[in-house]
């Protein structure tokens, strides 16, 4: 099978399309020959190098969110899997491939109406704009701010954050043309990378969901509002400084929260349910998926050099 593999950690020229064995469903997963591949941040970071502290080597094959039909089942995995059409987390990777296998506790079957790359879009991003405002307790008639809005998790949140009632939906972005968008998409107030901009926009903010963390991540200390919190799910700009807990400490008569957020600590039936809802609303037209672009498998390069760009709104995705 076509796969991509990250030869050398830097670069998108590092990434090389070659053949590989098929896998092999173990106990317990699927295989699963794919349709689509969402392209992530994540993967980027992978690629670059920045995560080999986490366990990840030259070799890697990243991807670890397809779309795709079930072609054959691991022991213990109900055989009525096989040839059902599933979105699919395949985990730390391996997804950037003809076929990749998954745990069958994380695949889902595709509903009616929503296609692959709406899918693939949607099925991650999706519960982490949702558990990622709850995680900061948001309630209706709250003003948000979504940092770094643009991605496929920002885009959600933004809609999420007005379908649920927010007195704002304020949002950073990198130009006029993506905060249009964003206001279509339910966003309120349009602000700079920054945070500055918008002067109608709210002088504080009750939540603010940062997909973005880096060096940057202390200065939105400043728009949190009394009892206000901030939560991270992303980090597309690295690590914020190793003292920006002491920006925090300065404001401390205002009672403000900070927290991070992954997915990971989702109980797999809550996010069965969440994922499962999301998907039905896409294929009612409820929530509106934003791709980016489809490229084929062997354009993974492109892809990584349009996310290194900072140009895709959305999610770009693969095609075997």
């Amino acid at each position: 099978m076509k796969a991509v593999v990250i030869r050398r950690f830097g670069g998108p020229e590092g990434l090389q399309v070659v053949d590989l064995p098929a896998p092999t469903p173990a106990a317990g997963q699927v295989l699963v020959a794919t349709e689509a591949i969402g392209v992530s941040g994540a993967d980027v970071a992978i690629r670059s190098g920045a995560l080999a502290s986490y366990g990840f080597q030259e070799g890697h094959v990243p991807g670890s969110e397809v779309v795709g039909t079930v072609t054959a089942v691991g022991e213990g995995v109900d055989a009525d899997w096989t040839g059902r059409r599933v979105w699919a987390q395949t985990g730390a990777g391996g997804g950037c491939a003809e076929q990749a296998v998954a745990p069958a506790d994380d695949i889902l079957p595709l509903p009616a109406g929503l296609s692959a790359p709406d899918a693939v879009t949607l099925g991650s991003a999706g519960v982490v704009a949702h558990f990622g405002l709850a995680h900061a307790r948001f309630a209706a008639g709250e003003k948000v701010l979504v940092r770094g809005a643009s991605g496929s998790i920002g885009i959600m949140t933004v809609q999420l954050a007005s379908r649920g009632g927010a007195a704002a939906v304020a949002v950073t972005t990198s130009s006029a043309a993506r905060g249009e968008r964003l206001r279509a998409l339910g966003a309120t107030h349009v602000l700079d990378r920054s945070g500055e901009g918008g002067l109608e926009a709210p002088g504080d903010f009750d939540v603010i969901v940062d997909v973005v963390a880096g060096a940057g991540l202390p200065s939105f200390f400043t728009r949190l509002a009394p009892n206000g919190r901030m939560v991270v799910v992303g980090a597309v700009a690295g690590q914020p400084p190793a003292d920006f807990g002491t920006h925090l400490m300065a404001s401390f008569q205002k009672s403000m929260s900070f927290a991070t957020f992954s997915a990971a600590t989702v109980p797999a039936a809550e996010l069965r349910a969440v994922r499962a809802e999301q998907f039905a609303a896409a294929g009612r037209g409820e929530i509106e998926t934003v791709v980016h672009e489809v490229l084929p498998l062997e354009q993974a390069a492109t892809a990584h050099r349009r996310m290194d760009a900072g140009v895709v709104f959305g999610r770009i995705v693969l095609t075997p």
